[in-house]
């Protein structure tokens, strides 16, 4: 998500600067969070069918330091206006006055608009008044102390319906809240019986290029969970992450990989959804022609694949895997390095016995 005060969230995962844990390819999944970005706030300039009264008083919540207790607590109360003219002006203010002051965002959980704003989700018919919402939502979770009162208040059920029926601000400002509050471990079972997977991956797979950044950095934080890596392998998620990663012109390559790689690691239903999707010599060609980062994680999914499969082996050998690890392994980091010696022992073992066995065959 962009954002105009990036500085006012830490990292994804809580990982540290800009190019932490780019090519570490430990088998930590926070070692790989800053291959995503941060989701945070929402867009400015969405107000354009506000009338010109609405509009001056939003611009004084986008540019106020810090709002009066007392307008907080009257625009928590136009939440549960009858008029929905009322409930949208109130819940986009919210929304901005969370969106640009921390201070803010605080302030008004405590006068109690959590409750209100997840209503306002999951019972509007209004497309634009729930986009309001599930933003404003967003934008409260953006401090940590609030993703427990947001949990709690039971947001999660309301952001999955948002992020199936929603607009497409709706799906990619939900998919970010859920990513946000996927940052209490606790949240992340919840949000995955919730069924807030397969809705991900359909915007992963059909939303635009923020709906699938969105998506993958949510998948990936909700995917260090193993029963939500079942859950993501049964809804298909290989799929798009093949195609994505195929696209190396594209700039999902990078977030594809980690996330595929998060799925592989200790589950096999993952390494065999990778070869059936048709992933082998998608990540062979990474390993020869993609970026430095791009070759090492794509190594680091193959290895997943090879180390207790004699036939993924012989599927990544044919591939012509061999010759650009070889360039890998004398140009990259020495973990990189090390993967890429390790893969290279497997495939030459196999190709070994493979003509031994052909040997006593015609032998034979």
């Amino acid at each position: 998500m962009e954002t105009e005060n990036p500085a006012d969230v830490a990292h994804l995962q809580g990982g540290g600067g800009p190019r932490a844990g780019f090519c570490d390819l430990s088998d930590d999944p926070s070692s790989h969070s800053s291959a995503f970005s941060e989701c945070n706030s929402d867009r400015s300039g969405e107000f354009a069918s506000a009338s010109p009264q609405a509009r001056r008083r939003l611009l004084v919540a986008c540019t106020s330091d810090r709002a009066d207790d007392s307008f907080i607590s009257q625009l928590v109360s136009d939440l549960g206006s009858c008029s929905i003219e009322e409930q949208r002006l109130a819940a986009m203010e919210i929304r901005l006055l969370a969106k640009n002051k921390a201070d803010n965002r605080l302030r008004i959980a405590q006068a109690g608009a959590i409750k209100p704003l997840v209503s306002i989700i999951s019972s509007s018919s209004d497309p634009l008044l729930q986009e309001d919402g599930v933003t404003a939502i967003l934008n409260l979770s953006l401090c940590d102390e609030n993703k427990e009162a947001i949990a709690a208040s039971g947001a999660v059920k309301p952001l999955v319906r948002a992020l199936k029926v929603g607009t497409p601000t709706s799906k990619e400002n939900a998919a970010c809240a859920l990513f946000r509050l996927s940052q209490l471990e606790e949240n992340k079972a919840v949000i995955g019986r919730s069924g807030a997977i397969p809705p991900l991956v359909g915007l992963l797979e059909c939303g635009g290029a923020r709906g699938k950044k969105d998506a993958a950095t949510a998948l990936y934080s909700l995917c260090s969970l193993r029963e939500n890596k079942v859950r993501a392998v049964q809804a298909g998620l290989m799929r798009p992450l093949v195609e994505l990663m195929a696209d190396l012109d594209s700039s999902m390559v990078d977030k594809a990989a980690f996330v595929a790689h998060l799925l592989v690691t200790g589950l096999e239903e993952a390494r065999a959804a990778v070869v059936e999707e048709g992933g082998v010599p998608v990540l062979v060609e990474i390993v020869e022609v993609g970026s430095r980062r791009q070759k090492e994680i794509s190594v680091a999914i193959l290895l997943q694949l090879c180390e207790d499969s004699v036939v993924y082996r012989t599927m990544v050998s044919r591939e012509g895997a061999i010759p650009p690890l070889v360039a890998l392994s004398q140009t990259s980091t020495s973990r990189a390095k090390q993967k890429a010696e390790k893969l290279i022992e497997l495939l030459r073992q196999t190709r070994s016995n493979d003509g031994a066995a052909r040997g006593s065959e015609a032998l034979s």
